[in-house]
């Protein structure tokens, strides 16, 4: 498929979509939301690990607002459960890890989008921003889902009213992402973490993710069964069995991701 409002590139394991209407900072207009969706499901089914990243000085600016017309006539609840679902959850159900390298501005949806990956990658030029108060409305794109579970209930009840910026700096003090790095070098560093998982064990990472999803509503008794047997289903994989060689011949790991 051609993408007119992405780069989509795989190498190495690696599949990277950049957000690409850098002249209004990465606005999700329909037609971006929709390639999204699909170039996740597209590029999840062959790739190791997955980055979304911003061309430009931004991530995602959010939601387009002038994208259909008049922005107050536009059926709110349509195109978040038809648009913007899709889209989320072809993210957070990936089956392989998910980076969002945000290389700058990451406002409303944006921001919800990077939140909706595994890991967050910012450099410390970046900040966030849940800006919906400003214009009359609540957070959604899953703001409401992701924000409270990273940095607590009283910190993104904060960011959510007040709509105060946030830099890459204090979100990874509070843990709203996991590391801010300096500008000059971040390409190449969040290259450095995708490589890392791209050779990783696959089917590890993948129950690593649902075993911290599922411990959020798990009663402790539920969570230990659940360990139990996303282990022995890691257990039965060529990785376990080439990490355990690789352990006792003292040398690095080759994981096929099997």
């Amino acid at each position: 498929m051609e993408y007119d409002t992405l780069i989509v590139t795989e190498a190495d394991g690696i599949g990277t979509i950049t957000l690409n209407r850098p002249e209004v900072m990465n606005a999700l207009n329909k037609q971006m939301r929709a390639e999204i969706t699909h170039a996740v499901n597209d590029l999840t089914a062959r790739v190791r690990v997955l980055v979304l990243t911003g061309a430009g000085r931004a991530f995602c600016s959010g939601q387009d607002l002038g994208d259909g017309g008049n922005a107050a006539q536009i059926d709110l609840e349509r195109t978040l459960r038809e648009e913007y679902e899709p889209m989320l959850r072809a993210i957070y159900d990936a089956p392989v890890p998910v980076i969002a390298a945000v290389n700058g501005s990451a406002a409303g949806a944006g921001a919800n989008l990077a939140l909706a990956a595994d890991v967050i990658i910012a450099a410390q030029s970046a900040s966030f921003i849940q800006a919906f108060a400003r214009i009359g409305l609540i957070p959604d794109a899953g703001g409401t889902y992701f924000l409270p579970r990273q940095i607590g209930f009283a910190r993104a009840m904060g960011a959510m009213l007040f709509s105060d910026k946030i830099s890459a700096t204090q979100a990874a003090a509070w843990g709203m992402i996991w590391e801010a790095v300096p500008d000059e070098g971040f390409a190449a560093h969040w290259h450095e973490r995708a490589h890392s998982l791209a050779h990783g064990p696959t089917i590890a990472y993948r129950n690593i993710r649902r075993a911290l999803r599922a411990s959020l509503s798990n009663t402790l008794d539920a969570q230990l069964a659940l360990e139990a047997r996303l282990q022995a289903e890691a257990g039965k994989t060529r990785d376990f069995q080439e990490g355990v060689l690789a352990f006792l011949e003292k040398r690095p790991a080759s994981f096929e991701g099997r």
